[in-house]
């Protein structure tokens, strides 16, 4: 267990990469300070470390006040719902932060939908990482309806977190109309074959999407024929 002290951190520094070397809560909340003072770097890399629901929540609470840190990467920190719920109250309130990425920290159905309500409000986030948060279809439903109102997020990771079929036919309703969104990984979502077809029409209407994961989804036959005949269309 490693714990960072205040003085060790640079405040010239841009990058600061601190990745898989079992960082504890107690310098989550060392990190937190310095955010809160804006001494922290820009870009700050965190993944696969001991953050905890402690370090992380103290985190979120520090993007409250700071105007710095463009890209946070709390990858792998078993941070868990109540962290997820208080970054989604940060990201009402913070205006810098592009880039976050959250993946596999078992944040769970309430914590997604917090976030979804969060991207509603959220003009600044362009990226965001939910790789494997165990978000369910009530919230994936919920990621879906912010989709229709937000208008920054260019690319969305919702890779293994079970949407369902359901959710993945309110997904392709939305990217018909969605204008913004660039990158969507859905890879592993039991979406099904109506599901597919769906989305293979919607890719008919829309304009900016030039990556879509939809591997390991049991698409079925029909659907993939679907998938098959509207990427022709829109190559010809």
């Amino acid at each position: 267990m490693i714990i960072l002290p205040m003085k060790q951190i640079n405040t010239a520094l841009t990058h600061l990469n601190l990745n898989n070397i079992l960082l504890s809560h107690e310098t989550g909340k060392t990190l937190a300070e310095a955010l809160c003072k804006n001494l922290a770097p820009t870009n700050l890399y965190l993944r696969r470390n001991e953050l905890g629901d402690n370090g992380g929540i103290v985190l979120a609470k520090a993007l409250y006040v700071n105007t710095f840190l463009i890209n946070l990467n709390l990858w792998n920190n078993n941070l868990g719902k109540s962290t997820g719920k208080a970054l989604a109250e940060a990201l009402c309130k913070n205006t810098t932060l592009i880039n976050l990425n959250l993946g596999c920290n078992n944040l769970g159905e309430s914590a997604g939908k917090a976030l979804a309500e969060a991207l509603c409000k959220n003009t600044t986030i362009t990226n965001l990482n939910l790789y494997e948060n165990k978000l369910g279809v009530s919230a994936g439903k919920a990621l879906t309806e912010a989709l229709c109102k937000n208008s920054a997020l260019t690319s969305l990771n919702l890779y293994y977190n079970n949407l369902g079929e359901s959710t993945g036919e309110a997904l392709a309703e939305v990217i018909s109309t969605n204008t913004t969104l660039i990158n969507l990984n859905l890879r592993n979502n039991s979406l099904g074959g109506s599901a597919g077809k769906a989305l293979a029409e919607a890719l008919r209407k829309n304009t900016t999407l030039t990556n879509l994961n939809l591997c390991e989804n049991n698409l079925g036959e029909s659907a993939r024929k679907a998938l098959a005949e509207a990427i022709c269309e829109i190559l010809r």
